[in-house]
C-alpha cells in the first residue's frame, strides 16, 4: 500500500476544527480539558485518528443520556 492510499493517521488542530466544524481555539481547548486527546510530534500537537473518533462517540454518549 502507497502512502497515496492511507488515510491521515494524525491531524492538526486546524484540520480538526474542519472536520467537527468549530474554531481552532474550541479544538485546543477540548485538548487542554483533556477530552480530545493529542500527541506532541516535535513541538506541535495532533490529534490521531482515533482519539477524534473516540471524542465525537463520546459525544454521542451524552446525547443520549
Amino acid at each position: 500500500m502507497s502512502s497515496d492510499e492511507l488515510p491521515p493517521l494524525l491531524f492538526t488542530p486546524e484540520e480538526v476544527a474542519r472536520l467537527l466544524g468549530v474554531g481552532r481555539q474550541k479544538v485546543y481547548d477540548l485538548m487542554r480539558q483533556r477530552l480530545l486527546r493529542s500527541v506532541k510530534v516535535g513541538a506541535c500537537r495532533r490529534i490521531s485518528a482515533r482519539a477524534l473518533s473516540d471524542y465525537v462517540a463520546d459525544l454521542e454518549l451524552e446525547d443520549v443520556s
